[in-house]
């Protein structure tokens, strides 16, 4: 039997770590952990990433290459409704969904962890901007820079009400409302207040 490629066991460590992550702070999970749920030796995983910090790195940019490319794929899907209301609730619903693994990304970097910092801001800088052209294919009656930050906001808000168990906020009728609320707005052709 052939030994595991080295792409495949640096995938192997992080579907490993991500599934650790479901039900642990990265703080709680030592590297032996990983390797050993894993089903390889620590040298192996030490071979591919001499510490935590490296998997959460790879980790980041996996999750938020997926939701990059995801985000791709769904707005230029030309047999699916992508007008801005349904962008809006596309975004919100998506970035709320997936929001467990991005907590720990937003712990380390508030815990000081500024590499994991700087690469959530990258990331940020890169979905503002695909946002923003998205947005701005769409309509022009909503400024695309402020409404994508607006979403940005409300996906991170909403994300972590949800994850906290907060029962004040339904937050699927929220994203439903929100989406309403655009495509009323766009029907009006105006910014305005629609009361």
């Amino acid at each position: 039997m052939a030994a595991p490629r080295k792409d495949n066991v640096k995938e192997l460590i992080l579907d490993t770590a991500e599934k650790l992550l479901t039900a642990s702070a990265l703080a709680d999970i030592s590297l032996a952990e990983i390797a050993r749920t894993a089903g390889i030796s620590k040298g192996t995983l030490y071979y591919h990433y001499k510490n935590k910090d490296e998997i959460l790195l790879d980790l980041t940019d996996r999750y938020l290459s997926r939701q990059w490319q995801d985000l791709i794929d769904w707005t230029g899907d030309a047999t699916k409704d992508t007008s801005i209301n349904r962008l809006v609730k596309y975004v919100l619903e998506r970035d709320v969904s997936t929001a467990g693994l991005r907590l720990h990304f937003f712990y380390d970097a508030m815990l000081g962890n500024e590499q994991i910092r700087q690469r959530l801001l990258d990331w940020y800088t890169r979905f503002s901007s695909l946002i923003a052209e998205k947005v701005g294919e769409r309509t022009d009656v909503i400024p695309s820079g402020y409404l994508t930050w607006l979403l940005l906001l409300l996906s991170d808000g909403l994300f972590i009400h949800k994850t906290i168990g907060n029962t004040g906020i339904d937050t699927a009728a929220f994203i439903q409302e929100t989406s309403e609320y655009v495509r009323r707005l766009m029907a009006s052709g105006s910014a305005s207040p629609l009361l």
